[in-house]
């Protein structure tokens, strides 16, 4: 996962700020940095994995949605 130099820092500060709120605990940058790292290959994937499945469900929705759309277009035919 990729992330720009201020997403990275925003991220880390908000860690730092967590850490300090919820633990009263003050973490350094780089204290920080490695939760994030932490987060980011331990944990992210799980979230990435549960968003996709999410995606999917919404697009099979739509899909059949579409599905029932077009064979309202349909035609009789007379014999």
């Amino acid at each position: 996962m990729k992330l720009t130099t201020e997403q990275k820092q925003l991220m880390i500060a908000e860690i730092q700020y967590f850490f300090s709120e919820e633990r009263d605990e003050e973490l350094s940058e780089f204290a920080a940095e490695r939760v994030l790292d932490f987060v980011k290959e331990s944990l992210a994937p799980h979230f990435y994995n549960a968003a996709v499945s999410d995606v999917k469900t919404v697009v099979e929705q739509q899909f059949s949605s579409l599905e029932d759309e077009i064979l309202t277009l349909e035609r009789p035919i007379k014999r």
